[in-house]
């Protein structure tokens, strides 16, 4: 059950590596993730992209292993493995039966550890990423926040493309990849989290084994707080159909004591089927298929945002609308009942998100990555039921002011414009 007290080991290993281990005696799968506290942001301008592309190159074969070598002993034991790279990290990840821990940890610490970044490889690589690249650029979804995250966040890392472009991926080579994977690779900056039916006393063991010679190094990250500029961009793609419409505010750091507000103002504006957003733009007025809000919180700031996919013609009066959902929260704030049931939206997303054991062992990591201390259910339950009406309307004010609204517009656009005005809220 959720509700139970989670069986939570924390233990750093002489070397600096930390592991996070969590019992959960009722399933059978183990789910085991190597995160590194590095991802797109902490790259140079002319090296973005360079963390996804690690992340794909130590799948291409280690001292030990060929990549069909890997990929036959995971499938050979019904395991998933996976891996992603973010703004602020990059995780390498499995999921076995008990049974198969060892056999998993074995080859996904092997990855880490001894990937060969051969060129031959580096050279195939790049054509795959260039195609994940020119797919992406095809999706108009993707890339009309792609474009406004570039914008928002504009000349800093945070606001480049998590692939990098086709001129930097173009570029790598494997001075710069073993360059990269040296500086970035090391103990300090390493999380092994592991959830699912294991002993914690035997996992600290067979990472201790596959970890022994994996010496300290210097923490090279520097984050420095990206400038927020709301600017209105209008970007035409006469192939579209559709114009894609992004709107987005400045929001708090993601370890900030109001996130519990802001979490629930997401949720009530855009964040389902019964939130302001899909009620009053979809459902009552049609003018959308797709409309939702968002919350993408970092180290040092975030970002409120609401995505729409509408015609043209309704373009100005679906930003309009939002805007006007904007104005409510400020103004109106917000009745008690809708601020119940979007408590108990919240509540209960989070307690389904904590089924798996995969999402055990992120939730794990992410704690540790951004507070360095467990948080628990019931301690997030009380925090959300703390959140009051005048807490969001306080939090709507500080958010959503015309002069801060960043928007974006991409589409078949003929002479479509959105003007400062329309944001009055």
């Amino acid at each position: 059950m959720v509700d139970e007290p989670r069986n939570i080991h924390r233990e750093i290993l002489p070397n600096g590596l930390t592991v996070l281990s969590e019992s959960m005696t009722h399933i059978r799968s183990v789910s085991i993730g190597i995160w590194v506290r590095t991802g797109s942001r902490h790259e140079e301008p002319e090296a973005n992209g360079v963390s996804h592309f690690l992340e794909h190159m130590v799948f291409k074969g280690t001292q030990n292993r060929s990549a069909e070598q890997i990929a036959r002993q995971v499938d050979s034991i019904g395991g998933n493995m996976d891996a992603f790279t973010a703004k602020e990290c990059i995780c390498f990840n499995v999921k076995v039966l008990d049974q198969h821990m060892p056999i998993a940890l074995d080859v996904l610490s092997d990855l880490v550890l001894n990937p060969v970044l051969a060129v031959n490889d580096i050279t195939r690589e790049r054509g795959v990423i260039l195609e994940e690249i020119k797919m992406d650029e095809d999706n108009p979804d993707y890339l009309v926040h792609e474009i406004f995250t570039q914008n928002f966040w504009k000349d800093h890392p945070l606001g480049k493309p998590i692939l990098g472009t086709k001129e930097t991926v173009r570029a790598f080579d494997q001075d710069l990849l073993q360059n990269y994977y040296r500086k970035h690779i090391h103990p300090e900056n390493i999380i092994i989290a592991a959830a699912g039916n294991l002993d914690s006393k035997r996992f600290v063991e067979l990472i201790s084994e596959r970890f022994q010679n994996f010496k300290p190094g210097k923490n090279g990250l520097h984050d420095t707080p990206p400038q927020v500029q709301a600017r209105i961009i209008m970007r035409n793609k006469k192939a579209l159909e559709q114009v894609q419409i992004c709107l987005g505010v400045a929001s708090h750091p993601i370890s900030h004591e109001r996130r519990y507000s802001a979490y629930l103002l997401n949720t009530l504006l855009g964040g389902g089927m019964s939130s302001r957003l899909f009620q009053n733009v979809r459902e009552r007025q049609g003018l959308v298929y797709a409309i939702f809000s968002e919350l993408n919180p970092y180290r040092d700031t975030g970002c409120l945002s609401v995505y729409a996919g509408t015609s043209r013609e309704s373009a100005p009066k679906v930003v309009e609308s939002v805007v006007s959902e904007f104005r409510s929260l400020k103004e109106n704030g917000v009745p008690e009942d809708e601020l119940c049931r979007a408590k108990d939206q919240l509540k209960g997303n989070l307690m389904l998100s904590l089924e798996s054991s995969t999402s055990r062992m992120s939730n794990l990591a992410r704690q540790e990555m951004y507070f360095e201390r467990f948080v628990g259910l019931d301690e997030i339950i009380e925090r959300i039921e703390a959140v009051t009406a005048n807490d969001l309307q306080s939090l709507a004010r500080e958010y959503f002011q015309p002069d801060r609204i960043a928007v974006t517009v991409l589409g078949n656009l003929d002479k479509l414009k959105i003007s400062r005005d329309l944001l009055a809220c």
